[in-house]
């Protein structure tokens, strides 16, 4: 029967986001449906048009566009509200807020800003260096293990990556005058964990 030792390690890494992804949505409210949805998309078109001024074309895209009736404050119908939300990926942290700024500028009340995340770029290098710190872990983990058991480590008989997970920013806010927002990254957190089996040998 051959005998096999298991270890679980884990690796985390410390890096600082370097890019921001915006979801705003440009809302307009008429009397009719068809206008409602004519005034989001005018506005949207506005909002990209000043958007590309800071991101690249691609960087901008349209994420959702909802249309439901407008009520007043006693609950009677009064139109219809609709909104055509974009996201925005801008990869340097310093033209985040000259964009809100230029946003609110061209929209006004028109724009909501739903959120803005911070991320880094390049994950997969990042996640790489989390698992290989994952993998170390778990082989010293094991190599004291079977140092107990008087023997050595053989070759590993399994290897599973667990899923991990990544910390991060998010800002929020309903509405957007000037916004004269700086952005701070600090740091994020990618934590991954590695379960491992050696063959022991003897």
């Amino acid at each position: 029967m051959d005998r096999t030792v298991r270890a679980t390690g884990s690796g985390s890494v410390q890096v600082a986001p370097d890019l921001a992804v915006l979801q705003v949505t440009a809302v307009h409210t008429a009397a009719a449906a068809v206008d409602a949805l004519t005034g989001a998309a005018s506005a949207s078109a506005l909002a990209t048009e000043r958007a590309r001024e800071y991101v690249e074309a691609r960087q901008v895209g349209t994420s959702g566009v909802n249309l439901w009736p407008a009520h007043d404050h006693e609950g009677r119908q009064r139109g219809f509200e609709a909104r055509h939300a974009l996201s925005i990926t801008c990869s340097d942290l310093d033209h985040v807020g000259p964009l809100l700024d230029a946003l609110a500028g061209a929209l006004g009340d028109r724009l909501r800003v739903d959120g803005i995340s911070l991320r880094v770029a390049d994950s997969a290098a990042v996640r790489e260096r989390a698992v290989q710190a994952a993998y170390d872990d778990a082989h010293a983990r094991a190599e004291r293990l079977a140092t107990l058991a008087g023997a050595g480590l053989g070759p590993v008989v399994s290897l599973v990556e667990d899923d991990g997970h990544g910390g991060g920013m998010f800002l929020a806010a309903a509405a957007v005058g000037k916004a004269d927002l700086s952005i701070e990254p600090g740091e994020t957190s990618v934590s991954v964990s590695v379960t491992a089996t050696w063959q022991l040998e003897v």
